[in-house]
């Protein structure tokens, strides 16, 4: 990891445990040990499993696009992917971090560049629109708790669903409209032009161009693997599941059973939702204060909300950065990575 990869982390780090001393300030030693002692570590463990879970889905995505490509990649290595993307995606912000770093994490396995690409756009492609699907889904069915109870950051999630919905739109253009976008990119520039160097722009303009003409041409290929398109959106959605229930089987170690499934899976979409606003690596500060907001009328005593935010920021994100330190330093053998063809 680069050095200025270590300080970001340090940062993330040293905020997390500012987050976390300011929601435990007024709790005592006592009180605190008293609801670790009560915590069901059996849910806790099932919690975690459901992390190790989504991550072994995306590397089932990611070993099922690689072979069809010709390639024998293992699971093993498969599975250092999604790790790796979630430690870069959490120092990094608007988590842009992640999508280089696994490029490179294939790289050093023996997966060409181009190919790598490809796997990655179609990955990333199939993320987003079933993000948009569950994020939808979620404000249909729980839009009354949204407008009722957690009326503060309504607009927020709101937000963020039109932000994905947008995004998906720029895909399709580009899919369907190319040389629409490219005279929309062009018109965009020349205001850009204004605020600018000339030079600057144009360079701008040639690098977004290219960008949009390898969407295109990868495009044509994701158009006519219809197959593979829906079994990959199918293990997305899967993994999602996995990844959204997580605050579920925390509630329940906790002792909280009062709870409907699906509005937990909600909310935490909303988090989700909230946080991939904002540019702060890892959404530290306002992941913990929406969750503290949205899962509060879940939760009436003060001391089970302060250990439900630290457990869940633990298992959803420490964990995978943990792991990704891990398997960053895990390179594996790139021999082993082979053409069939």
């Amino acid at each position: 990891m680069e050095r200025r990869n270590k300080w970001a982390l340090a940062i993330i780090l040293l905020i997390g445990a500012s987050v976390f001393f300011w929601e435990f300030r007024s709790l005592t030693l006592h009180e605190i040990m008293v609801e670790f002692r009560q915590i069901q570590w059996s849910w806790i463990i099932v919690a975690i499993a459901c992390m190790l879970f989504q991550w072994a889905v995306e590397a089932k995505i990611v070993q099922g696009l690689l072979e069809r490509e010709n390639f024998s990649y293992s699971f093993k290595k498969s599975y250092r992917i999604p790790l790796i993307q979630h430690l870069f995606n959490s120092i990094t912000p608007f988590a842009s971090g992640g999508q280089p770093a696994q490029l490179v994490a294939l790289k050093q396995t023996g997966v060409d560049i181009g190919i790598g690409s490809s796997v990655l756009l179609m990955k990333f492609v199939v993320y987003q629109g079933m993000i948009v699907v569950y994020f939808g889904l979620c404000v249909l069915l729980r839009y009354h708790v949204l407008v009722t109870e957690i009326s503060r950051l309504a607009f927020f999630v709101i937000l963020g669903l039109v932000t994905h919905i947008l995004v998906i739109a720029v895909l399709l253009l580009i899919t369907f409209k190319v040389n629409l976008t490219k005279k929309i990119v062009h018109w965009l520039m020349i205001i850009v032009s204004i605020f600018m160097n000339k030079e600057k722009a144009r360079i701008l303009e040639e690098d977004i161009v290219l960008k949009v003409d390898s969407f295109y041409h990868e495009s044509l290929y994701i158009r006519g693997q219809t197959l593979l398109l829906l079994k990959t959106a199918l293990l997305t959605a899967v993994q999602l599941a996995g990844y959204f229930i997580v605050p579920y089987f925390i509630l329940l170690s906790l002792g909280i059973k009062d709870m409907d499934i699906i509005t937990i899976i909600c909310m935490h979409a909303f988090i989700v939702m909230i946080v991939s606003l904002f540019p702060i690596p890892g959404g530290s500060g306002g992941a913990e204060y929406s969750f503290t907001l949205l899962f509060g009328s879940f939760i009436l005593s003060p001391e089970k909300l302060a250990i439900a935010l630290l457990l869940w920021r633990l298992i959803t994100y420490y964990l995978g950065i943990l792991l990704g330190a891990v398997a960053l330093g895990v390179t594996g053998d790139s021999k082993n990575v082979k053409d069939n063809a």
